[in-house]
């Protein structure tokens, strides 16, 4: 039995390495031993399970179903291991973390002094950073990562949804009023990020896809929420990024009974074929924990509508 689950993380490391010889050096093998019992799993299966060239390997059709089995067969035997072997070990060691840029810098500092005040033994390493890094080639124990959730070789906990509004700073309200519905933005000053000059939205009778239009496009976040704060016009803005604003008063949100559609969602990944330290898992359960009961902003009240001066 111990030898078909140390045959199954080979075949899951060489399938996610993409490298008989890289899962061979992460695992203490020769590559000859590598391709010795990855063929002697094929041959007790009946199947090939990988394409072997000599720059890659590639799952065979089988494979890549025998792929995802193996991956939730692997993570509920650690998970199982873990609440024995780990439950009286408390979490210590340097614990390398990448988090998105702006999601780093408005919420993980609090998060990150709270979790090292509850396990003074640890040592945490924090990478802010868009770039979509290779944890595994990069070393990193943990990501969070804003995504639309792929087949992957990691494993995947969701964190908490990224909830998206239109908002507009109160001085633009008073000039233009506030749409009642999605269409009154064709009358508004829609501020662009990147591409999205469609916004949809979820309506009673399914997805209300609107085209907009203004006097900015930007491809970054902050440059659109600054000249939102001007006044300048209408945008669509995560919660996240936007909650001290809210709070504030500085920013409202407009058309609340018409939530606007998002794909993504923020996830906590890591590797999966091997066992979680209680490092890593003390993390994941704290941000699960501190961010994962719904939305960081709760969303106000409709708010009504400012009264337009009308002529004598």
């Amino acid at each position: 039995m111990l030898d078909n689950i140390s045959e199954l993380r080979l075949f899951v490391r060489s399938a996610a390495l993409g490298s008989l010889a890289a899962a061979g050096r992460e695992l203490g093998l020769s590559p000859a031993a590598v391709s010795k019992r990855i063929a002697s799993l094929e041959a007790r299966l009946g199947t090939r399970l990988l394409h072997r060239t000599t720059r890659r390997l590639r799952l065979t059709e089988d494979g890549a179903g025998f792929y995802e089995r193996c991956l939730r067969i692997l993570a509920d035997l650690d998970e199982a291991e873990a609440a024995i072997s780990e439950r009286d070990l408390m979490p210590r060691g340097t614990l390398k973390v990448t988090v998105p840029l702006s999601f780093g810098r408005r919420h993980m500092g609090e998060a990150v002094a709270e979790f090292l005040a509850r396990n003074p033994q640890v040592r945490v390493e924090l990478e802010l950073s868009d770039s979509l890094v290779d944890i595994v080639e990069e070393g990193y124990d943990l990501a969070v990562r804003l995504t639309v959730l792929k087949d992957s070789s990691l494993i995947a906990r969701r964190l908490l949804p990224n909830h998206r509004v239109v908002c507009a700073a109160p001085a633009y309200l008073e000039r233009h009023g506030a749409p009642r519905t999605p269409t009154d933005l064709a009358t508004h000053n829609c501020l662009i990020h990147g591409t999205e000059d469609v916004w949809e939205f979820e309506g009673p009778e399914g997805p209300l896809p609107v085209k907009v239009a203004g006097s900015l496009v930007t491809n970054s976040g902050q440059v659109l929420k600054d000249t939102v704060l001007a006044g300048l016009g209408l945008a669509v803005k995560s919660t996240w990024d936007i909650s001290a604003e809210l709070e504030t008063g500085r920013l409202r949100t407009v058309l609340a009974d018409w939530p606007v559609f998002s794909r993504m969602a923020f996830y906590l990944l890591y590797p999966s074929g091997k066992q979680l330290s209680p490092k890593v898992r003390a993390f994941a359960d704290f941000l699960v924990e501190r961010f994962g009961r719904g939305d960081i902003y709760p969303i106000p009240a409709p708010m009504a509508r400012p009264r337009r001066a009308t002529g004598g």
